[in-house]
């Protein structure tokens, strides 16, 4: 019997899909990396199913001093903070499958907007907020029988 060896257009065919695999995957590697969640307690992640987040997806952490919205990009990520305090409105935008969110601030800057949220994270968003400013408040005041500053 004649053995054909596979010749050298069947080699190179074979290195260039097992090249195209390693890439696929360290290209699923990477996005996985990229959109990893933040580290706290409150923090929600928007779908990658939704418009905007296939590849980054945006995340909104919530504590008791701000709101932090984060988008990661192809190098480094763009973060925009704002203190509870300066929170004024958040406006939640129901869609067919997702949620989008709006935070307004009190101090003119532009509002954090978050787009493909889910409805019960959007809900959660807006509850904790409205927690966080509500124990703000209640801290920064003065009860009865307090020494006043004057």
């Amino acid at each position: 019997m004649n053995e054909v060896a596979p010749g050298p257009g069947l080699q190179a065919l074979w290195i260039a899909v097992v090249v195209a695999i390693v890439l696929a995957a360290l290209a699923v590697v990477f996005f996985w990396w990229k959109g990893r969640r933040l580290p706290g307690e409150h923090v929600f992640r928007a779908s990658r199913l939704s418009r905007g987040n296939l590849l980054y997806p945006t995340q909104v952490a919530v504590t008791s001093g701000s709101v932090v919205h984060y988008t990661p990009v192809m190098f480094g990520g763009q973060e925009q903070s704002m203190h509870i305090a300066h929170v004024a409105s958040v406006l939640i935008d129901r869609n067919l499958f997702f949620s989008d969110v709006l935070i307004e601030s009190t101090g003119g800057t532009s509002p954090i907007r978050c787009h493909g949220h889910r409805k019960k994270d959007a809900v959660e968003m807006k509850r904790l907020i409205e927690a966080f400013q509500s124990e703000y408040y209640r801290a920064a005041r003065p009860g009865p029988g307090a020494p006043s500053s004057t």
